[in-house]
């Protein structure tokens, strides 16, 4: 009994304190996003947060404010000063190209939960995901609304000022166009626009049978509304830019019957981690219904967590981050995910409906 105490106090004498750098949009634009990413990130550090060695994994959060600088700043701050072993963010691709350029100079691994655009991890060594790419869930959606939906033109409104908009509009329309459905027009806006009345008018000349919009959920809120004030009664979707709560929240009764692309559905809990989480993330919130992004910043501190976990015996950002690049069918909350060596996430796309003003679970699609 005595040598089992001593065991276990020499191991608590050795354990170290490891950082692992948060950075997130707490305040501004896609506030949301990363405010329900730090909610599944922390839940997820207070279930796992001891490595075999007894090492204790401390979270150190900086908000972006959803600004670029700001990004790379907060990146720059949590490797010099805190001495990060890695980093977890942003949640845009715009904004988390700025942390990964600040992860490759001083060779730490991070891990975006969310950031979709293809070309986002193209030339670099110490970067991943755990989310899909735009072309993926664009080229899905497409698939399955002419497949499935059975709609044979659509119309796509895109934001020209955002990566991620351009990359889904193009993924989407390639895929539409392949399995023989017709695009009648691409009309483009711009983040921060308040007012679609022109374009909702050309639409309405248009009348196509679906309306793409690969837009975030600010603007896709506006849209609806003011669509549905003009009279515009046709079938909507967009990709996981609306899937934050805070789309139903502002489109209120005008989002009903949307879709969209979707990492995750609480009904529909994949895995035994899944399930766990879900409890975790109740008795803290006092419910079930865990967002998307919850789930995804959970996933991303997890793979983290996990490469760690493979790393006791040489805890290092280097070994961390191979470890993140061998990642094979890893169970995590929002599904089964593997990581290739380019740092990109295989997984399925889940299709969601909006549907008295709630997320409903509509299909699954398979990589």
């Amino acid at each position: 009994m005595g040598l089992i105490i001593l065991c276990a106090l020499t191991l608590s004498l050795q354990a170290k304190e490891i950082n692992i750098g948060i950075v997130m949009p707490l305040t501004g634009a896609t506030a949301a996003y990363g405010q329900s990413a730090l909610d599944g990130i922390k839940i997820a550090n207070s279930m796992q947060n001891t490595l075999k060695n007894g090492d204790k994994i401390n979270l150190v959060v900086v908000d972006t404010k959803g600004d670029k600088i700001e990004s790379s700043t907060a990146a720059t701050r949590l490797v010099s000063q805190d001495k990060v072993i890695g980093l977890i963010g942003e949640m845009v691709t715009a904004n988390t190209l700025q942390v990964m350029r600040v992860a490759e100079e001083n060779k730490i691994p991070v891990i975006a939960p969310a950031a979709t655009g293809d070309k986002l991890l193209n030339k670099k060594n110490y970067s991943s995901r755990v989310c899909f790419m735009d072309s993926f869930q664009g080229s899905s959606l497409a698939k399955y609304v002419f497949s499935k939906l059975h709609y044979k033109n659509a119309v796509i409104v895109m934001d020209q000022t955002t990566d991620y908009s351009l990359g889904l509009a193009k993924a989407f329309e390639k895929e539409f166009i392949a399995n023989g459905g017709k695009i009648l027009a691409k009309l483009r806006v711009s983040s921060g626009d308040k007012d679609y009345k022109a374009i909702i008018s050309q639409i309405q000349k248009l009348n196509p049978e679906f309306v793409y919009l690969p837009i975030y959920y600010n603007e896709a809120s506006l849209f609806v509304r003011q669509a549905q004030n003009a009279g515009l009664k046709l079938p909507m979707g967009s990709a996981d830019g609306v899937a934050d709560e805070t789309f139903v929240k502002l489109a209120q009764d005008a989002s009903e019957g949307y879709i969209f692309t979707d990492s995750f559905d609480y009904n529909n809990p994949p895995t035994k981690l899944s399930k766990e989480f879900i409890g975790a993330y109740s008795k803290v919130k006092g419910s079930k219904e865990v967002p998307n992004f919850s789930a995804m910043g959970a996933d991303a501190y997890f793979v983290m967590f996990d490469a760690m976990n493979r790393c006791v015996d040489n805890l290092t950002p280097a070994c961390v981050n191979d470890k993140i690049h061998q990642t094979n069918n890893y169970e995590g909350v929002s599904g089964v995910i593997s990581i290739d060596k380019s740092g990109n996430a295989t997984r399925s796309v889940v299709v969601k409906e909006i549907k008295n003003q709630k997320q409903s679970y509509k299909d699954l699609i398979n990589p």
